[in-house]
């Protein structure tokens, strides 16, 4: 499942994730499930044909990404391989950076994150001449709405709904390293 927030050139993203590390870190050989959410640039195209038709929407490079993961045997809200990723270099990410508070309190820190638009361009290495104030309000302005839907997605891979290897039912072989739309 993938969720969208749009401003005016930064939006957010969020999806289900299974995943299978084909480098793991020592202990974390098993796949893991939960919620990415990537901070990324849109691009908004002009209406081809009439003022009536509908509007390309490129969802574009990313800049900042959080993964709320967990071994995928594990108990609901363990948050054992939760981490962000502060920078990209082009389409490809940072290392894993683990920190205490994301494992300890995900949703919160994930919140905090979202509404200090400075401090998290800053950390993304973005200019924040690259970006509107509308951008900036506006992120602030979803950050519950945001967390909320994070909070949801997250229900829904511990209940089983989401986040699961190729087959569905978790029964059958995993075919992909990473089943998401991120």
């Amino acid at each position: 499942m993938l969720y969208a927030f749009g401003f005016e050139r930064l939006g957010v993203v969020v999806s289900d994730l299974y995943f299978v590390d084909p480098d793991p870190l020592p202990g974390q050989a098993t796949p893991e499930r939960g919620v990415r959410l990537e901070l990324r640039l849109f691009e908004r195209g002009e209406p081809a044909g009439s003022i009536y038709a509908a509007r390309p929407i490129t969802i574009a490079r990313p800049l900042w990404r959080v993964d709320l993961l967990q071994d995928a045997d594990a108990a609901p809200a363990t948050f054992d391989r939760t981490h962000h990723h502060p920078d990209f270099d082009g389409w490809i990410p940072g290392p894993r950076v683990f920190v205490e508070e994301l494992s300890a309190d995900p949703l919160a820190w994930l919140a905090g994150k979202l509404s200090d638009v400075p401090g998290l361009l800053k950390e993304t290495g973005i200019s924040p001449g690259e970006l509107t104030e509308a951008d900036a309000a506006g992120l602030r302005a979803a950050a519950p709405e945001i967390t909320d839907t994070v909070r949801r997605l997250l229900e829904r891979v511990w209940a089983g709904e989401l986040g699961r290897p190729a087959g569905g039912d978790g029964s059958g072989p995993v075919t992909s390293a990473r089943i998401s739309w991120l």
